[in-house]
């Protein structure tokens, strides 16, 4: 069958990126409750990983929301377009040898389901655990409070359902351990991906 888009047998391949940069790429796709850890945790892996040399892209619901999804909603279409957009974008950057971090709720096994099957073998799935009542103390911008008052609806962990992923490649308890703990747990499953090695 004729390509009908012809353009990517013709443009430098991944491995050609990967190469010029020195590193595989990998996208790192950070889910946990509001309140988890999940940003906490993403800027501080994307600066250690910049000390160690790898070039980075940071995404969150924040960049995305203000740019790319800045016509979406929090509807349950919304939040799945929402989510099919980031991974999508992330799957442009894994192509261009970059190491993507993703901090994104994405509640639902099927969403992230969703998300790893547009991205591929790149997708790294960390699970940032947390129980919902510590997630709730640290509930700064008060948002926990306002969903059980009725004036948030839908809100993850209160009245949408936030389903724990079983089967996460790598899985930190930021209720259990220090933020230097769960760093150093992260960066000790995911350089070894993302180093590269002369063959």
């Amino acid at each position: 069958m004729e390509n009908i888009h012809p353009i990517f047998d013709r443009i430098l391949q991944t491995d050609q990126k990967e190469s010029l940069v020195k590193q595989r790429s990998l996208v790192i796709w950070m889910v946990g409750l509001s309140g988890s850890g999940k940003s906490t945790l993403a800027r501080a892996l994307e600066n250690a990983l910049y000390e160690r040399g790898f070039y980075t892209m940071l995404l969150d619901g924040d960049n995305l929301r203000t740019g790319v999804n800045n016509n979406l909603g929090f509807s349950e279409e919304d939040r799945k377009e929402n989510i099919r957009r980031a991974a999508e974008v992330s799957k442009l950057f894994s192509t261009n040898g970059t190491v993507t971090i993703c901090s994104l709720i994405s509640p639902t096994k099927a969403i992230r389901n969703m998300a790893k099957g547009i991205i591929g073998d790149r997708y790294c799935e960390v699970f940032i655990n947390c129980p919902i009542e510590v997630c709730e103390t640290r509930d700064v911008k008060g948002l926990y409070a306002k969903a059980r008052k009725g004036e948030i609806k839908d809100f993850t962990g209160i009245n949408s359902p936030f389903e724990a992923p079983q089967e996460a490649d790598i899985e930190v308890r930021t209720d259990l351990n220090t933020e230097e703990a769960c760093l150093e747990q992260l960066l000790d499953k995911i350089v070894p991906r993302i180093k590269f090695d002369l063959k």
